[in-house]
């Protein structure tokens, strides 16, 4: 929803501006799907507005749910007709977050991703990004999910650098306090590298926090499978880390996906390790280790005990890893399962 848009028409109306106040707190902080759910405003107004606003910019075609109720996965239509997708996750007992797109599809071509499988469409806007938000919150509400809405990752559909102003106006209204309210701690952008994203990121949002899909610290395997390494490589990552730690003096997150005899051996965990004590501030680097959800053909997740003992072999040679923990493979909504198709799904 845009707040322009209220404006102009309360304005176009005669209307008083206490009521953009009232209009804001029930859609962005109680969660109404409709107008004719705030009684504080008269039933004229509900009724006029119902009509001539709308509150999201798009239309969910369904919502899945996983069986053990801590993840769900919207597909949601755009205006234009182009499709998205949305996560709602659960990783901790009553906190919510929400898992949201920045782009209809992506240009990157990561060979281990279904997005980047799936071609680009188009940028998304600073009010399709945020209605995601507001989607969520509504579907938290009409649903009776217990807990509160905790944090926001932009981990879902593109690359957020390459649509950095929208993404950046809509971390603005995410942490507006008038708005959304949301700390910038509760806040991460994922990027596959793009050096100029990272030092903007660090002067606009240096509390915001920032991780970095790595896949590899070998400059030709990573260019394999994530193309966009042939234009950025791990040396012009490492001087944007240099530049963002001097900035914000804040720990950055390596998202290293685990894929069977492509980058689990010993020599790319050698690897691994000398990049990140390449680094100015090695201790700020924290490695997050991501079994593969099975999204593209061709490539196998890393078995457990593979990847039980790289996070091991890391800790031996003191570098700070986890194995992060999954939620939403069986409805395809895991890191890097999301690709916006328009599939023959039952809806929540």
């Amino acid at each position: 929803m845009e707040i322009k848009e209220i404006n102009e028409f309360l304005k176009n109306n005669n209307l008083p501006e206490y009521r953009l106040k009232q209009i804001i707190k029930a859609v962005y902080r109680d969660g109404v799907s409709c107008f004719s759910e705030i009684t504080t405003i008269p039933k004229e107004l509900r009724e006029k507005m119902g009509k001539e606003i709308k509150i999201l910019s798009f239309k969910a075609e369904n919502v899945l749910e996983a069986s053990n109720k801590k993840s769900f996965k919207a597909l949601l239509k755009l205006a234009d007709g182009n499709y998205i997708e949305t996560v709602l996750l659960s990783p901790l007992s009553d906190h919510w977050s929400a898992c949201v797109s920045s782009q209809a599809g992506c240009s990157l071509g990561c060979k281990f991703c279904a997005t980047g499988n799936s071609g680009f469409k188009r940028n998304l806007t600073n009010e399709e990004i945020t209605d995601q938000i507001l989607f969520w919150k509504q579907f938290i509400k009409k649903n009776n999910l217990a807990g509160s809405f905790h944090g926001i990752v932009f981990m879902g559909m593109g690359e957020p650098f390459m649509n950095y102003e929208a993404v950046a106006k809509s971390i603005k209204s995410l942490m507006d306090a008038g708005l959304f309210n949301f700390g910038a701690r509760h806040i991460s952008v994922s990027t596959a590298g793009l050096p100029e994203g990272i030092k903007r990121l660090a002067k606009d949002f240096p509390q915001v926090n920032l991780a970095i899909s790595l896949a590899t610290a070998n400059d030709e395997k990573r260019s394999e499978l994530m193309p966009i390494n042939k234009a950025h490589k791990l040396a012009g990552i490492k001087k944007a880390l240099d530049y963002y730690f001097n900035r914000t003096n804040r720990k950055v997150f390596l998202e290293y996906i685990m894929l069977e005899d492509v980058n689990d051996k010993r020599n790319d965990a050698d690897n691994l390790i000398k990049f990140i004590n390449s680094n100015s501030k090695p201790n700020l680097l924290h490695v997050n280790l991501i079994r593969y959800n099975a999204a593209v053909s061709g490539l196998k997740p890393s078995k457990d005990e593979t990847v039980k003992w790289f996070k091991e072999y890391l800790a031996k040679n003191k570098i700070s890893a986890t194995v992060r923990k999954s939620l939403g493979q069986e409805i395809q909504a895991a890191c890097g399962q999301l690709a916006g198709e328009n599939t023959k799904t039952q809806k929540h």
